[in-house]
């Protein structure tokens, strides 16, 4: 039965793609669905659905990374695949372009191809011509003969050649360009120049090239754990000697798998300092792969496994041998490593001290791996001699809010309760009288007095009252209004 895919345009239903059963009734795209369904009455009409097309698109073109690690989106079926330098790894690109096609074609979609120096002229060969490879040089005379259509140029544009009676691109390519600018604008001008191969139009890919990549194809897909290990131990080699060459290591490692149904499954590390073992990446892995809350699903199995480098740095050689402070980083930064490729980078922190008087705002917590040096050679304010810590060993995220029973003017509480307990206060220390920094504030800010306060089974709190009496807090109808309390930390 003819099917076809309408979108609402203009609040007219037309038709957004279609397949060859409703095409050859004479049905096209932009076509309205009234005018669809009274040429073909038993036509099945599906409606678009534009985000899970683009998920699709995406889903192909990671697909793709298995042949370029240069790949473009050309919305909204479209994708470019910038095949310079690694045709002949697929035996020539005519070899290329079957295999992609067919094994694009395997998992049940529609392919059409073709090959150009130039982005913009294979685009317009694969709008009408399927497995075209055009020579560098020759692009006017492979698109010339196409229709005006072939140049995706709009429909506006598209109707106003034909009117003009220029009905292929080879009677436009005739005219003089101002001519074409002055009617059709310099946008259409510029497409058309680089069609022709007359223009430069590079493709932008969707992710960076890595800076080392090593990956194993295999005759049979593998699916066991084993296989998938030892796979990735030989590319961590790889990987490595490649990178020592140079004097560099990597910092951040991603692990692709390209399973034989076209999904791909990416998993990525990121290192505290450069890694130049293969056995530390190794070991990472595994132990990412043991965290996974959704694990590794082999599917039919992995026909092709790549190890990238996808940020490398420069290693710094330092004196090994007798500097025993240098042997307790790197078992740190790899211990932080470990712990990290299990439970992620940002559950494991280092705090910086910062320049405020704020007691929320004085510690900065970052991800380990980023910040360990920043963290050792922090400087932090000493603490006196047998003096009780100023500040609670654990200060809340955010201050919880206290209900003071009894208090007194600019004086710590008798008694309060939080978190439905009371306690009774028998020793306190303080004020400690602090400003709020008002040039950061988007409001009225309060001054908070700050209390070490003891309760009766020993237990010390750090609670401050939020503003000033007959300073900060109002009157309201001839009373004054009670301050609010807050619990902002525990000592030990």
């Amino acid at each position: 039965m003819p099917s076809i895919v309408v979108m609402k345009e203009n609040n007219a239903l037309k038709i957004h793609s279609l397949d060859e059963a409703a095409a050859r009734y004479g049905l096209e795209i932009g076509l309205p669905l009234a005018n669809a369904r009274a040429i073909c009455p038993h036509l099945e009409v599906f409606d678009a659905d534009e985000a899970l097309d683009a998920k699709t698109l995406t889903g192909i073109a990671d697909w793709c990374d298995r042949f370029t690690p240069l790949v473009a989106l050309d919305p909204p079926h479209g994708l470019y695949l910038d095949i310079t330098g690694c045709a002949h790894l697929f035996g020539g690109e005519a070899a290329m372009l079957r295999l992609v096609s067919d094994l694009l074609t395997m998992q049940g979609f529609a392919v059409s191809a073709a090959i150009a120096a130039n982005p913009v002229c294979a685009r317009t060969l694969n709008r009408h011509v399927h497995g075209r490879i055009v020579p560098d040089g020759e692009e006017a005379d492979a698109i010339g003969p196409l229709p005006v259509s072939a140049l995706g140029a709009g429909e506006v544009i598209t109707v106003g050649l034909q009117r003009a009676g220029l009905k292929t691109i080879s009677d436009v390519a005739g005219r003089g360009r101002h001519e074409i600018t002055a009617r059709f604008g310099a946008a259409f001008t510029t497409r058309l120049s680089q069609a022709l191969g007359q223009g430069d139009c590079p493709i932008s890919p969707r992710k960076v090239p890595p800076d080392y990549i090593a990956e194993k194809r295999f005759a049979e897909p593998v699916a066991t754990d084993a296989a998938i290990m030892t796979a990735l131990s030989r590319l961590a080699a790889m990987l490595v000697t490649a990178m020592t060459e140079q004097g560099k290591g990597a910092r951040r490692l991603e692990a692709s798998f390209f399973r034989t149904d076209g999904a791909v499954r990416t998993i990525m590390v990121d290192t505290g300092q450069p890694v130049t073992r293969g056995e530390v990446i190794d070991r990472l892995f595994r132990e990412r792969l043991d965290a996974l809350a959704d694990p590794l699903d082999p599917g039919f199995g992995f026909d092709l496994i790549r190890l990238a480098a996808s940020r490398s740095e420069i290693v710094v050689q330092e004196q090994r041998d007798l500097d025993a402070h240098v042997h307790d980083n790197d078992e740190l930064a790899a211990l932080i490593d470990r712990i990290t490729a299990r439970i992620g980078a940002r559950r494991v922190l280092v705090h910086l001290p910062q320049n405020t008087h704020i007691p929320e705002r004085a510690v900065l917590p970052v991800p380990a791996q980023q910040h360990l040096a920043a963290a050792a050679n922090a400087v932090w304010p000493e603490r006196a001699e047998d003096e009780p810590p100023l500040r609670p060993l654990r200060l809340f995220e955010r201050p919880e809010e206290i209900l003071v029973i009894a208090q007194v003017p600019d004086g710590p509480p008798a008694r309060f309760v939080w978190r439905r307990a009371t306690h009774a206060v028998v020793r306190a220390e303080g004020p400690e009288r602090i400003a709020m920094e008002w040039w950061r504030a988007d409001g009225g800010v309060l001054t908070r007095d700050y209390f070490r306060v003891e309760d009766e089974a020993g237990l010390r709190f750090w609670v401050y009252r939020d503003g000033l009496y007959e300073r900060e807090i109002e009157q309201q109808d001839g009373k004054a209004v009670q301050p609010q309390w807050f619990m902002h930390g525990l000592f030990a």
